[in-house]
């Protein structure tokens, strides 16, 4: 499988590190060219030279997704953000590409229906730098939405379970506010 990380910040790092470690092929975006610098370096002290070929760092999004399986982006946790960035997923990605983004603010339920792929959307709940401190473990929620199709859930657990988290997947609370 093909993880595309957009976003070389220390979760983008942590995650294309843990990726690589688990055996994923890592596509790195990041349209900072000092960011893609810093985090080579720092993956090159942290992978064995088998390991290091298995993460590329590209600088256009459209690199990033081009052959991606999964693509989980690393923008700051704003509505604004998150829309531009599933915007551009959505239009470059393939058909296949599940997006799973980091959020503990906005709804999925939201943010998928911005795209033409809702049941490909999955957040993952967990502050940013809490995931990037970590180093794998523990328990994740991630949130879906009841468009969520069980190949989306099976990627996404699949590929937590691998970094050593235990997925938990719960409905997005926008969808009943009520309760």
């Amino acid at each position: 499988m093909t993880v595309a990380i957009i976003g070389a910040g220390p979760l983008g790092r942590w995650l294309a590190l843990a990726a690589a470690r688990a055996g994923y092929r890592v596509l790195l975006e990041d349209i900072m060219p000092a960011n893609l610098h810093h985090a080579r370096e720092a993956l090159r002290r942290a992978l064995s030279e088998t390991a290091l070929p298995a993460v590329a760092f590209v600088s256009t999004i459209e690199d990033a997704v081009r052959d991606a399986d999964l693509v989980i982006d690393c923008v700051p946790d704003e509505l604004e953000s998150k829309l531009e960035i599933f915007w551009l997923l959505d239009r470059m990605a393939p058909p296949r590409t599940v997006f799973a983004t980091p959020s503990t603010r906005l709804s999925i339920a939201d943010l998928a229906a911005c795209t033409y792929r809702v049941d490909k959307c999955v957040a993952i709940v967990a502050e940013a730098g809490a995931l990037a401190e970590g180093t794998g473990g523990g328990d994740l929620v991630l949130r879906t939405t009841l468009l969520t199709a069980p190949e989306t859930v099976a990627v996404v657990r699949e590929f937590w379970e691998s970094l050593g988290f235990t997925p938990r997947f719960e409905l997005d609370p926008a969808l009943h506010p009520h309760s």
